[in-house]
């Protein structure tokens, strides 16, 4: 049986592709998911991939994983720096969780450098483009076992 794995994405990452292409490249947010469900079959994974422009929403995807995921890699985006909320409800998820920035946030404005998901991530990738989704997903694997 497959372990489910969340991939969840805030603000603004439906624009990938297009949204400042210098910082973010040109590949797309269902381009990624294809990556990642290609890196899910390999490990056995089953994908559950996510996007959304609210807060409320991303929480509630933190909660339905909470009873199925075996792990989470989340994009907060810039949720990031502000969300106690997400903060609260990855609080809740025992499981592995691996926090992902497309660019690096330590070049960038001084407000990105703090995040509220850090404390309870398992771990951080930032500043490898895409690549940060594919090995998230082997840092998940890992993790887990199997």
């Amino acid at each position: 049986m497959k372990k489910k794995l969340y991939i969840i994405n805030g603000p603004n990452l439906n624009l990938l592709g297009t949204r400042e292409p210098e910082k973010y490249g040109q590949t797309t947010l269902q381009d990624i998911k294809n990556l990642c469900l290609e890196k899910c079959d390999v490990h056995n994974f089953e994908l559950h991939f996510f996007q959304s422009n609210a807060e409320g929403s991303l929480i509630d995807e933190i909660h339905k994983s909470i009873n199925d995921g075996a792990g989470i890699i989340i994009n907060a985006g810039a949720l990031t720096h502000t969300s106690i909320g997400i903060l609260d409800a990855l609080s809740m998820f025992k499981g592995p969780k691996i926090e992902i920035h497309i660019t690096n946030v330590y070049a960038r404005e001084n407000f990105r450098h703090k995040s509220y998901i850090s404390p309870v991530a398992t771990g951080i990738i930032a500043g490898l483009g895409i690549n940060s989704y594919l090995l998230a997903i082997e840092a998940i694997k890992n993790l887990i076992g199997d």
